[in-house]
């Protein structure tokens, strides 16, 4: 692709780093920021440094906040020793899209994936197993992905938990294997959540 500025190639190459945008894609985009008024731009790369300079992961579950607790571990209505968990934001917005969930979450920021070479302490997993061994958390819930590196990560919690008192549990199957939570439309997500299996009942099934 050949470009008659280097600061629109700049730009294009920066664009098409992002995940799913392609130069073609990225040079579309950056054309239509430049046909934009200049106020419109500035406001979008403002945006962009204030959310890289000031965004927060909140202390108690991991979650991208604007605060050191997030809106959901704030709120004493939220049932704070059922715990959820899921690989990441996505997940939590698409279960909160659902309505059926009144506890707290645990963000991952990941899965064990060792073909990325992504193990267990590259993941928020002390964290969650210390709040168990604190004795704060009644039930936790599985809310990974459907996927061998979703299990994985489900199996390898259930074990760091043997001796524990805590109640361990999945959603339903209703999602299909391989499927990404932020997908499922919100009634299926839902009804997953609502109609959750003790995790033990899975492992028989697999």
């Amino acid at each position: 692709m050949e470009f008659s500025s280097k600061l629109l190639e700049n730009a294009v190459y920066e664009m098409s780093q992002l995940p799913g945008i392609g130069k073609r894609t990225a040079l579309r985009l950056v054309l239509h920021l430049l046909r934009q008024p200049e106020q419109q731009t500035y406001h979008l790369a403002n945006a962009l440094v204030k959310l890289k300079d000031e965004i927060n992961f909140c202390n108690n579950c991991n979650n991208i906040s604007d605060t050191v607790l997030c809106e959901i571990c704030a709120n004493p209505k939220r049932e704070a020793s059922i715990i959820c968990v899921v690989e990441d934001i996505r997940d939590v917005m698409a279960i909160e899209n659902t309505s059926q969930f009144l506890g707290h979450y645990h963000v991952l920021g990941g899965k064990i994936s060792p073909m990325e070479g992504i193990g267990p302490q590259d993941l928020s997993i002390i964290p969650l197993i210390n709040k168990v061994k604190e004795g704060k958390v009644a039930e936790l819930i599985f809310a990974l992905s459907a996927s061998m590196e979703g299990d994985t990560t489900n199996f390898y919690i259930y074990k760091q938990l043997e001796g524990l008192t805590v109640k361990t549990s999945t959603i339903a199957r209703g999602i299909a294997v391989g499927d990404e939570l932020e997908y499922a439309d919100e009634v299926t997500l839902g009804r997953s959540i609502l109609n959750r299996i003790p995790y033990e009942n899975s492992l028989k099934t697999n």
